[in-house]
């Protein structure tokens, strides 16, 4: 059997919520210079804000990606429209805030799956576009969204200051 998604339960999000506050605190502190209690509340904040009512959040499509009956990952999308997808890129674009493959599944291309399974989801609701954010480290994440057809529509860059001079 081939991987699947489905709906994310409120009990599944609250397994995952943890992780992904505490993990995208540390892209915080590691790529934005936050200090690790900043980084912990933007992330918090972020979450609370974008999730206000958890796996039911109107226009936030949470899935689990399941291979047979094992958890290998999930994807949170939000859709046009809602606050999550237009502060980014406008009303047309829907936006993943995450992807992840747990760590006994990856190399295995369900990431890849994940994407084009959420692609064909939002093509039957008529979306017409998907737009993602990713680290500049994160060159695994780029070489696949790159081969899928993502493409750069903008860049920051930032560089660390010696406080010695």
């Amino acid at each position: 059997m081939g991987l699947t998604l489905t709906p994310m339960t409120e009990q599944e999000l609250g397994r995952l919520r943890e992780p992904l506050e505490r993990l995208y605190a540390e892209d915080l502190v590691a790529h934005r210079g936050l200090t690790p209690e900043a980084a912990r509340e933007r992330s918090a904040s972020q979450l609370r804000e974008l999730l206000p009512a958890g796996a039911a959040t109107e226009g936030v499509l949470l899935r689990v990606a399941r291979v047979d009956d094992a958890e290998v990952g999930w994807i949170w999308v939000t859709l046009p429209g809602t606050a999550g997808a237009t502060d980014k890129a406008g009303p047309m674009r829907a936006w993943i805030h995450n992807i992840e493959v747990h760590p006994a599944h990856r190399g295995r291309g369900h990431a890849r799956r994940m994407i084009q399974l959420m692609e064909a989801e939002l093509a039957r609701l008529d979306v017409p576009e998907l737009g993602l954010n990713v680290f500049g480290t994160n060159t695994v994440a780029i070489g696949l969204y790159r081969s899928m057809g993502f493409e750069v529509t903008s860049q920051q860059m930032a560089k660390r200051i010696d406080p010695a001079g």
